[in-house]
């Protein structure tokens, strides 16, 4: 009776055995718990060594067959179905960001480490730390119910969604050259990402390009170095610069046909000089490009190269623009959306299930997306009673889950699986 209670409560169908809806509510304290210890310790880009070795051994306890060490430090678990049908891809990122917690909980991160030569704080503010929970949540679950599976699945632990350390490569890029789409041929790919910019209880997505391409950039100006009272004895780097910034913000403004898609060009980071009376020799500078349109994405790069060479020069200094490409488009397939969003709504609620429009932040899941259908959502997991329009983000130091959300993330990977064919 309990089971087909649970059954008529989460709106499954009967392709899967009905221990499967009693095994969901029973992994909920598995999934906080397993949350609390990644988000206690923390692991950076390409560094996830603890947590790979916590989800392999979890795999392996489950029997399928995993592989290790992936695009150095990923995971990837194949569990094949007794019955036949579809292999089916779900993917998990595993890495935390150089950010201090300001979260007054009792397994706040207290881990620390170096980065760009300064000691910071490392946290799980992007939530990363519960896509992993809960795609372990949803292994176990399916594992204990392969005899009624139809199809495989083929469950990716990515490393480094955040982006590899400068001179390393990382994230769902190496894992693909590396070949496990090759090698497991899975059909589809579904990714979940937790959010605080939408309440608790509330799923986001949006059809076709949903998230923008990504691209960084280092760019160096080289003046002449000179005392703070004799400016014109050298060149000032630093008032180059100023020009560089506001000229750079005239691309997307004038150069883009804005009516096409978005663009944003954005300045991160700024270092130049020691103190006050002396007048650098350079300043050094990081950024990022963001779009929808990977046409737009072109027109950004030339005519960033252009703007910051020639205002450089006008100031009599020189500039190094170094662009590195990052990840492209995400864009979630409109056939496979369409095909899902009925599977999310029975999980959600018909209310529940949002379009979010377009999001300027950029994933790596975007790769995977490449390869075959892919459609990437949101899930909100900001508490009841705080205004999501006012929450801190993702990538805040006061970045805040709403644990008891968490078993909705293992419901979606399960109703999406059992339901696409």
């Amino acid at each position: 009776m309990k089971s087909i209670l649970m059954l008529f409560c989460l709106g499954l169908s009967f392709g899967l055995s009905a221990e499967i809806f009693e095994d969901i509510g029973n992994i909920e304290s598995k999934v906080i718990e397993w949350r609390r210890d990644f988000h206690a310790n923390p692991e950076l880009s390409n560094r996830e060594f603890r947590t790979g070795k916590i989800i392999e051994k979890h795999l392996r306890s489950l029997g399928m067959e995993v592989k290790s060490g992936v695009a150095h430090t990923g995971v990837i678990g194949f569990l094949k179905g007794d019955l036949p049908g579809p292999v089916i891809a779900l993917r998990a990122d595993m890495d935390a960001l150089p950010v201090t917690e300001e979260v007054d909980i009792p397994f706040a991160s207290k881990v620390t480490t170096q980065y760009r030569g300064e000691t910071v704080g490392v946290m799980h503010a992007c939530g990363h730390d519960t896509h992993v929970a809960m795609l372990m949540g949803a292994a176990e679950v399916f594992a204990k119910n392969k005899a009624a599976l139809k199809g495989s699945i083929l469950f990716i632990f990515q490393p480094a969604e955040e982006g590899a350390p400068t001179g390393e490569q990382g994230g769902a890029e190496m894992m693909l050259s590396e070949g496990i789409f090759k090698d497991y041929k899975p059909e589809v790919a579904f990714g979940i990402h937790v959010t605080s910019n939408i309440p608790s209880g509330v799923l986001g997505y949006h059809s076709g390009p949903a998230m923008a391409a990504v691209d960084t950039f280092d760019l160096t100006v080289h003046g002449k170095q000179t005392h703070g009272s004799r400016p014109w004895g050298g060149i000032d780097p630093i008032v180059a610069t100023a020009q560089i910034i506001n000229a750079v913000q005239t691309i997307v403004s004038r150069k883009v046909d804005v009516t096409k898609a978005a663009a944003v060009v954005s300045f991160g980071a700024i270092k130049g000089g020691i103190r006050s009376n002396i007048i650098p020799d350079k300043v050094e500078m990081v950024g990022t490009i963001r779009n929808f349109d990977m046409g737009i994405r072109d027109i950004v790069h030339d005519n960033l190269k252009q703007v910051v060479e020639n205002t450089a020069k006008a100031s009599g200094a020189t500039a190094e623009l170094v662009i590195h490409s990052g990840y492209p488009v995400t864009v979630n397939n409109p056939e496979l959306v369409d095909q899902m969003l009925p599977s999310l709504r029975k999980v959600f609620g018909d209310n529940r299930v949002v379009d979010m429009g377009q999001i300027t932040g950029a994933e790596d899941f975007s790769f995977f997306a490449n390869e075959v259908p892919g459609f990437f959502f949101f899930m909100g997991v900001t508490p009841n009673g705080v205004d999501a329009k006012s929450a801190p983000t993702n990538h805040s130091p006061l970045f805040y889950v709403e644990e008891s959300n968490l078993i909705n993330g293992v419901k979606a990977f399960v109703q999406l699986v059992n339901d696409y064919e």
